[in-house]
């Protein structure tokens, strides 16, 4: 198993994949892993945890939780 404690760029690329994935993000080709600084891991890893803690997101979790990434992402 993964150990996501350590703050990683394979991490961040594992956890933004897995984000993704479990959110059928249509846009997700323009969220990459690398467009996100190693400062932000905590973030990224809270939003990591609300998406593999639930089974199905209602739209608007949807909608908060790829603005919460946007937010995130790097200009």
């Amino acid at each position: 198993m993964r150990n996501l404690n350590d703050p990683t760029q394979d991490n961040v690329e594992y956890m933004i994949e897995a984000v993704k994935t479990k959110l059928r993000m249509a846009s997700g080709a323009a969220m990459q892993a690398s467009h996100f600084k190693m400062e932000q891991y905590e973030d990224i890893k809270d939003i990591y945890d609300v998406v593999a803690s639930k089974e199905k997101f209602s739209i608007s979790e949807v909608e908060a939780l790829v603005s919460e990434l946007g937010r995130l992402r790097s200009k």
